[in-house]
């Protein structure tokens, strides 16, 4: 069949990019994207890339039905021996048996088709999660029949295995009876055999023969109507055997041996078996590979959408240490006690209210020649900032979190990561206070690089030796925290005074327009300190998404192998 190596060669890189976790979160409906990739990984490595390897390898044909068909005893019945065990106990195919003869045993042993279940030989039905293989002299070479377990089974593991061996089939044969023939569980994987064009035969057993033609005629027409007229059609009637163990008259199960034969004797025959399945899995692969690249895109837009939700978080906590350091909260309280202090006299502060341009000469001779380095008054505002930093960093991962929990993909990665909601991850981390002192501090040592910077070379030397290097910088870092909207903002009251104080002390030394540099300076630094800080806080939760997922590249990679194999798929 011309044109399989290139297809081989596209189905190996398309099974590559499946070999990653691609919907780590619940993002939208995760259990059937996950479920539709499971599938899609299982077909590739149990039919598509062994078959495109080996186009002339023996067919398997998979036995499959409900449960109770009687899909064990016909294999038997076909085989001519008791090679897969059947019984009244239901789910009753622990593991499914494969039966093939001498010259194709070897190729069916080997890992090649259905490489994920262990091989195991002789007698017994095998340990679940296996495949037991049985070699019988009697089929024809070039053909093996799997016993699969039941697709309406109740135990899970089983259905899905049905599922897994049929779409590794070139060929099922469907078992059903006269009293089930019509129910809905088969006729889903029916249609399902229609929409991958997969070789089907319909083998209805336990016919009562006055019940033969309506139901055969009934059945007929529900094939025609799911889209799957001329399927070939078997029918065994209704005997009673002896033992569950007893095998079906070898004259009632002939068509179906013969038909079989045939199919492998006449190569092409059973070319066009392999062509038809083949040429059908491929086909879905078109509308099954684009549907997961949407799905992986829908992943990797939840996750995009978590570390919005941080990133807002943060910057949300930003926006608010921004405001405290205008709304001169963080200039009452001890940092005012300690400024009255600093500046001498409580008297002072309410004299400046009414008087602040006539006191402003005297304040600045005040000052003047105090050596006093306001260690307490820079203590207290240190102290104060940290505050404020560590009460953005709670509210910020409280509102991080919150988020998260009001998305299922949020909910579904904090559970993953074993987070309790009331635990640490809702609070700025332990390592906060530390890291936000040792911030703090070296940005009042950039403030005091600043005034030493700007005094050095203003005439105003004099004057700004005269305070104190330690004295100007705690006034610039009290600028930092008020309001620079010129003498009126004295309105809002003391604390806002101690901010205006501190500036027009500035400006006695400096001058209105270096204040205004310093201060946006000093501003713009310590902004950048608390970003820093709060995007080290942020990273506990974008840590959480780091490498999850596919890769940026997953869903084009995907829904170029689709249009390859659309391009590349004629057999």
């Amino acid at each position: 069949m011309a044109g399989h190596e290139g297809l081989l060669g596209i189905l190996r890189d398309l099974r590559r990019h499946l070999d990653q976790e691609l919907f780590p979160l619940a993002v939208g409906d995760v259990a059937a994207d996950r479920r539709a990739l499971r599938e899609l990984s299982g077909q590739l490595d149990d039919y598509l890339l062994p078959r495109l390897a080996a186009i002339d390898a023996p067919l398997l044909a998979v036995v499959g039905g409900s449960t109770g068909a009687g899909k064990s005893t016909l294999v038997n019945s076909l085989v001519g021996e008791t090679v897969t065990e059947p019984g009244v106990l239901r789910p009753t195919t622990l593991a499914p048996t494969l039966v093939a003869g001498p010259a194709d045993t070897p190729w069916f042993a080997s890992p090649t088709v259905l490489p994920a279940l262990p091989r195991v030989t002789g007698d017994g039905r095998g340990e679940p999660g296996t495949l037991r293989i049985a070699t019988v002299e009697s089929l024809p070479a070039g053909l093996a029949l799997l016993d699969a377990p039941d697709i309406d089974s109740v135990v899970a593991a089983n259905r899905e295995l049905a599922a897994q061996l049929l779409a590794a089939a070139d060929l099922w044969l469907f078992v059903t009876t006269a009293a089930r023939y019509a129910d809905e569980v088969p006729w889903g994987f029916l249609r399902q055999a229609r929409e991958r064009s997969t070789a089907l035969a319909v083998i209805l057993q336990r016919v009562p023969a006055e019940a033969h033609d309506p139901v055969t005629a009934d059945l007929v027409r529900l094939l025609g109507e799911n889209g799957l007229a001329g399927t070939p059609l078997f029918t065994v009637p209704e005997l009673a055997l002896p033992s569950e163990r007893a095998r079906l008259p070898a004259e009632t199960v002939q068509p179906i041996a013969t038909w079989l034969a045939e199919l492998t004797v006449d190569a092409r025959s059973r070319a066009a078996v392999v062509r038809r399945t083949l040429t059908g899995a491929l086909g879905s692969l078109t509308t099954r590979v684009p549907r997961l690249a949407d799905a992986v895109d829908r992943q990797r837009a939840g996750i995009e959408e978590l570390r919005a939700m941080a990133d807002k978080a943060y910057d949300t906590g930003m926006a608010a240490f921004d405001d405290g350091m205008r709304d001169g909260l963080l200039l009452r309280g001890e940092v005012l006690a300690r400024w009255q202090d600093f500046v001498g006299t409580g008297d002072l502060m309410r004299a400046l209210e009414s008087r602040v341009g006539w006191l402003r000469d005297r304040l600045a001779s005040l000052v003047r020649g105090r050596p006093a380095p306001g260690r307490e008054l820079r203590t207290a505002l240190e102290s104060g900032v940290e505050s404020l930093i560590r009460s953005a960093a709670d509210a910020s991962a409280e509102r991080a979190v919150e988020s998260w929990l009001a998305t299922p993909a949020g909910r579904d990665l904090l559970e993953r990561a074993g987070v309790v909601v009331t635990g640490r991850l809702g609070r700025a981390s332990a390592e906060l206070p530390g890291r936000a002192g040792t911030a703090v501090r070296a940005w009042q040592g950039h403030v005091l690089d600043l005034v030493r910077s700007e005094g050095a070379d203003r005439r105003s030397l004099a004057r700004a030796a005269s305070f104190g290097v330690n004295s100007l910088g705690v006034l610039l870092m009290l600028a930092v925290f008020s309001s620079t909207g010129g003498i009126t903002g004295i309105e809002i009251g003391i604390a806002g005074g101690t901010g205006v104080l501190s500036q027009k002390l500035l400006e006695a030394v400096f001058g209105d327009q270096a204040v205004r540099t310093l201060t946006q300076s000093a501003r713009d630094d310590l902004r950048r300190r608390v970003g820093d800080l709060l995007g080290e806080e942020r990273s506990r939760f974008t840590s959480l998404l780091d490498g999850l997922g596919p890769g940026g590249e997953t869903a084009a990679r995907l829904r170029e192998a689709a249009k390859a194999v659309r391009e590349r798929g004629e057999l």
